[in-house]
């Protein structure tokens, strides 16, 4: 019996790549999750009996909230405004989002299909605060796919 490699599960580096170029330094993400839609059907019976039954419908695929630390560089924001000029045929992108070790070897990817910036926010700034300002992006995708 093998035991399973726990040190490589750890969620230690993670890094966003949009059409080939990777951006490292991401502190969180959240949001990556398989979900579908649930179809109720209710129905009789040929004798009569009431029968409530749950069938599986389309899949949804979730919004993925990825956090940096606020840097000059501007990508987020320039991918953003392709979505605001209604460039949407350019906005659209390959998008994946990468797991690696303590080595920086890839342990996981999760692949989006079609992703887009839905939203950009910059964290909160307060006069003599100490912690490091943040930018999120939220993007949208029509498939997540293990990759």
């Amino acid at each position: 019996m093998s035991f399973i490699d726990l040190n490589t599960a750890v969620g230690h580096s993670f890094g966003i790549d949009v059409d080939g170029i990777v951006i490292k330094g991401i502190t969180e993400v959240s949001g990556l999750k398989w979900e579908q839609d649930v179809i109720d059907l209710k129905m009789n019976t040929p004798d009569g009996k009431y029968v409530h039954n749950k069938l599986p419908g389309r899949p949804k695929p979730a919004d993925i909230t990825v956090t940096r630390g606020l840097t000059s560089d501007n990508s987020f924001e320039k991918w953003v405004e392709t979505c605001h000029f209604g460039q949407m045929a350019e906005a659209r992108k390959g998008a994946s989002i990468i797991i690696f070790d303590y080595e920086g070897t890839e342990v996981k990817r999760y692949n989006l299909t079609n992703a887009w910036p839905k939203s950009l926010e910059i964290g909160a700034m307060k006069a003599g605060d100490t912690s490091v300002l943040t930018e999120k992006l939220v993007i949208s995708c029509e498939e997540i796919t293990p990759g």
